[in-house]
């Protein structure tokens, strides 16, 4: 076994850890029709306020204000977490890896 491959993996994935726990702390705001979703940067939504009462007893307004608003904080989310993790596999010269990926960019 290669033990400077085994350190490099062990290395990456204490970054993967680190940029997991900034992820967790990372907030992303969406905001349609008064309608904002928060979203972490692990793509999980938050908290979900209404800055109006506009949407409120409007059912076909609400749902796709919900459905536009949760698409937009995870795609916010996706980028968040791309640039995060490019930095973490450039750094491990690995960089060239990531353009596949959902949310990964080059």
């Amino acid at each position: 076994m290669d033990f400077s491959k085994a350190g490099e993996l062990m290395k990456l994935q204490q970054e993967a850890m680190k940029v997991k726990k900034e992820l967790e702390n990372t907030l992303i705001e969406a905001e349609v029709d008064g309608l904002v979703i928060t979203v972490n940067g692990e793509m999980k939504v938050e908290k979900v306020e209404f800055e109006s009462d506009a949407l409120i007893g409007n059912k076909a307004g609400l749902e796709k204000a919900i459905q536009e608003a949760v698409n937009k904080g995870m795609k916010k989310a996706q980028d968040v977490a791309g640039e995060k993790m490019q930095g973490v596999m450039q750094g491990m010269g690995m960089g060239d890896m990531l353009g596949g990926l959902p949310g990964m960019t080059k």
